[in-house]
């Protein structure tokens, strides 16, 4: 598993759109976040291995639209992972 930070060359609403649309398509990125801070997107990649990683980054990732430069964090042990159903009261 990595996460990757994106940057884009451009951030206007057209830019964000296409980005968002084609990283629909792409199969191994289980979640991605516009943030705040000093890069644009945060990604959950997962892959079989870093050999498998790096394809899907060279090939699919850094193809995507307005990409100026990635910046990659491979998980060396998960400590914790869970998924929190949080159920809002409606009263």
């Amino acid at each position: 598993m990595a996460f990757v930070e994106i940057t884009l060359e451009d951030t206007t609403d057209a830019a964000l759109g296409a980005f968002n649309a084609a990283a629909e398509n792409v199969p191994e990125l289980e979640q991605c976040h516009i943030i705040t801070g000093s890069f644009d997107y945060l990604l959950k990649v997962r892959t079989k291995d870093s050999i498998d990683f790096r394809q899907v980054l060279v090939e699919s990732l850094s193809e995507l639209p307005h990409v100026a430069r990635t910046s990659t964090y491979l998980a060396m042990e998960t400590v914790k992972e869970a998924e929190l159903n949080l159920l809002l009261d409606a009263d």
